[in-house]
């Protein structure tokens, strides 16, 4: 691994506690700004890894995902929203 990549590594070891509870440290808090409250996603990878995303960074990671797939001057927002005035004309008559 490259020595930067390492050195901006934080790694904290937590417990499972009652209730089946995970505290997640304060450094690790800090480090992607999470407040009380906040949702965040678990992504557990083949290899037995568990991955915590703030909901900004599994959005932004979605969003690439579906851009791998669909053409760059494709708008898929734009194609909905066509699609439901569509179905709304074709309702009202």
């Amino acid at each position: 691994l490259d020595h930067n990549i390492l050195s901006a590594m934080i790694a904290e070891t937590t417990k499972l506690t009652n209730g089946n509870r995970i505290v997640i440290p304060a450094t690790i808090r800090k480090g992607l700004g999470l407040k009380v409250g906040d949702a965040v996603t678990l992504v557990l990878e083949n290899d037995g890894e568990m991955r915590l995303l703030t909901q900004a960074e599994a959005l932004r990671q979605a969003q690439a995902l579906v851009r791998q797939h669909v053409e760059k001057d494709r708008s898929l927002v734009d194609e909905l929203l066509a699609e439901r005035r569509e179905e709304a004309v074709s309702g009202q008559e």
